[in-house]
């Protein structure tokens, strides 16, 4: 991710530029950061996620917002566009606007190789300076791999890790829960030729 231009936006300024733009950008306390397109397995991942819970929570006092949705994060200046994320009771909406969400409490992120580090270091800690945020899931697209963050106390996280097709995600904060075969269905993994494999083709 890469800043447009080195200078200092607001963030009415942001808000504005971001309602003509025709892509998707981040605001980090005064920087506008174009964010990059999703890949096919990215879209999936999030999709079945979303779907998931959204069919879940029908008929429970949750609502479920795709990565059209935008967050801000007073504390550290920042609007971002989480790829999921569970309300629970009503929303909470920045100035009356129905596009920018304050209470999340579940946040789930699809890691891509341009934004894994910023997903879980920088990006986490400034979730973690909301009050109801009280679960995080960071989900590998290249491979089999969600990490699973939830407060137990201030200042607190347990981390899980699940690598295996046969495991289920089951959420702390929520009752819900979904298999690593639903959530990674349809999911295409790149195959990866050893050296010695592309030598025994090419030979």
């Amino acid at each position: 991710m890469e800043a447009t231009k080195q200078r200092y936006y607001t963030p009415e300024e942001y808000l504005e530029l971001e309602e003509a733009a025709d892509y998707k950008s981040e605001y980090i306390d005064g920087q506008i950061i174009p964010m990059a397109g999703g890949t096919a397995n990215h879209n999936r991942i999030a999709g079945n996620f979303y779907a998931a819970l959204n069919f879940a929570f029908r008929q429970q006092d949750y609502e479920v917002f795709n990565s059209d949705m935008r967050l801000w994060i007073p504390k550290r200046r920042i609007y971002t566009y989480p790829d999921v994320t569970v309300v629970a009771g009503e929303p909470e909406f920045f100035n009356n606007r129905t596009d920018i969400i304050l209470n999340p409490q579940v946040i789930v992120e699809v890691l891509s190789k341009s934004t894994k580090g910023y997903d879980c270091e920088d990006k986490f800690e400034a979730y973690r300076t909301i009050d109801s945020f009280q679960e995080y899931l960071l989900i590998d697209q290249a491979r089999i791999h969600v990490e699973q963050y939830s407060k137990t106390a201030k200042k607190r996280w347990l981390m899980r890790e699940y690598d295996e097709e046969d495991e289920a995600i089951s959420l702390a904060s929520i009752s819900f829960q979904i298999s690593l075969q639903d959530l990674y269905n349809k999911v295409k993994f790149e195959v990866v030729e050893s050296q010695g494999d592309r030598a025994n083709v090419e030979g």
